[in-house]
């Protein structure tokens, strides 16, 4: 079991902590949001919640390229003087980018429509006017943060992302000054306020981009597979890359997107609920960010234990990222309830005197009991999605998260919204068991997988 977790931690360690790194834009954000008033964060935060529903469709759409780099060098080895495989690795990034412009440029537009349906969805006029203005700026960003998101998958994919943390990690103070400078607007500069934010998270996108880019340029093993010429994207490539990645592009979304909907239901409880509401989702994406990195390790560690035959060696993988997961949600959630002004205070201001904030405040206390437990299997049904990955199971991961978001969670959502008294939190209980469930649908079927494939290995020499 130790063995497991280190070979895991080599992999999920650095693919956490880039997450982190890339989730502290957004924190950023969230934080100068805050510091413009409780109206402003309600309309950022729903901007930045549209943002990120259709970021991570596209990055669900482009995923399956770094798994399919990673077969394709698995295949090329210990073959002298074979191209093979170098040439199919050039074939990959060359859809998968050409795939990420096409769904970049699509997303934008899309965001743009999103945003101009808002004011039919029961928000606030003025939130919604604000969300409005923040979206046009945030738009453009989509298409470089795809491309960044790619290039990350062909490094990864050579087991060579060493590059991606220090990038990442640089990207969080360019973020914090852009969003002092265009938000304020010091000197001669016009102080743009929400606009500013978007803009600030667009250019560092684009800053981004470039830099993982170059970097993987200058890297004499990455350089000479790093194909750009998008419009000789092989067809059969890109249909391959489009029938991997619709299935896990919908199971993103449909998380994503069921986070979205409770953001516009907050939404309806006023200014402050939703100020409430972004706080803590916040909180929660920074935990979540954990169980991406140890989804994607545990990935590409099953699909090598499959592989090798060895289906005892994948249940090892799984039990190892969950332990881990509960580890780090225990603790975390330890600070919620010992501390949970101190949690609270980067995003939300507690003084009487700033209108809404302090009733959002006090809204966001109680929220922080109900997300100490409900991180934990929302870090669990993410594991799980990318356990069933390497079994080459992209449709469970669909069809449970349909059930347990949408047909489960939703109306448990509602009930407990507007059914009861409990408002906001019956908000927050209705996501716990929407993702409750589903990571126990996905957790069974990962054991139910794995019993099949032990079950044909064992059958093979009696059958031979």
């Amino acid at each position: 079991m130790l063995a497991d977790g280190r070979s895991l931690a080599t992999l999920a360690v650095p693919l956490a902590l880039t997450q982190l790194a890339q989730v502290a834009l957004s924190t950023t954000d969230t934080v100068m949001l805050g510091m413009l008033g409780a109206g402003e964060l309600a309309a950022g935060g729903l901007a930045l919640v549209v943002f990120n529903q259709v970021r991570t469709m596209g990055v669900g759409l482009i995923t399956a390229a770094g798994n399919q780099i990673a077969a394709a060098v698995a295949s090329a080895e210990g073959r002298e003087n074979d191209d093979r495989g170098a040439a199919e690795v050039r074939r990959i990034v060359r859809a998968s980018l050409a795939l990420a412009t096409a769904a970049g440029l699509g997303g934008a537009g899309l965001m743009l429509l999103i945003g101009q349906l808002l004011g039919h969805l029961g928000q606030d006029v003025e939130v919604v006017a604000d969300t409005r203005r923040m979206l046009i700026t945030l738009a453009p960003g989509l298409v470089p943060a795809l491309w960044f998101q790619t290039v990350r998958q062909f490094t990864v994919g050579m087991r060579r992302p060493q590059a991606l943390l220090r990038i990442t990690l640089a990207s969080i103070a360019v973020n914090a000054a852009l969003n002092v400078l265009l938000i304020h607007g010091p000197g001669p500069m016009p102080a743009l306020g929400l606009a500013g934010v978007g803009l600030a998270t667009t250019l560092v996108h684009l800053l981004t981009a470039a830099a993982l880019f170059g970097s993987a340029r200058r890297d004499p093993e990455l350089a000479p597979l790093l194909a750009l010429d998008l419009l000789r994207a092989d067809r059969s490539t890109l249909r391959r890359l489009c029938g991997l990645g619709v299935p896990v592009a919908v199971t993103y979304g449909s998380e994503a997107g069921f986070f979205s909907v409770t953001a516009l239901i907050a939404g309806s409880f006023g200014s402050s609920a939703l100020a409430a509401h972004t706080a803590v989702n916040q909180l929660v994406y920074i935990v979540f960010q954990i169980a991406v990195g140890l989804s994607h390790a545990s990935s590409i560690h099953v699909s090598r234990e499959i592989a090798l035959g060895r289906p005892h060696g994948a249940a090892r993988v799984r039990d190892a990222a969950l332990a881990t997961a509960a580890l780090v949600t225990g603790l975390v959630a330890a600070a919620y309830v010992a501390a949970p002004t101190l949690v609270l205070l980067p995003f939300l201001d507690t003084g009487a005197g700033e209108a809404g904030g302090e009733e959002a405040f006090a809204i966001a206390r109680d929220l922080l009991l109900v997300a100490a437990v409900l991180q934990l299997f929302d870090c669990c049904q993410n594991i799980g999605i990318g356990l069933l990955r390497g079994l080459d199971d992209t449709r469970s991961g669909l069809r449970f998260t349909l059930v347990g978001y949408w047909l489960i969670g939703l109306p448990t959502v509602f009930l407990l919204a507007y059914g009861t008294a409990l408002g906001l939190t019956g908000i927050w209980l209705g996501l716990l068991v929407g993702l409750a469930v589903t990571a126990t649908l996905l957790l069974n079927r990962y054991r139910l997988g794995l019993r099949d494939r032990t079950d044909r290995l064992d059958a093979t020499p009696e059958t031979a």
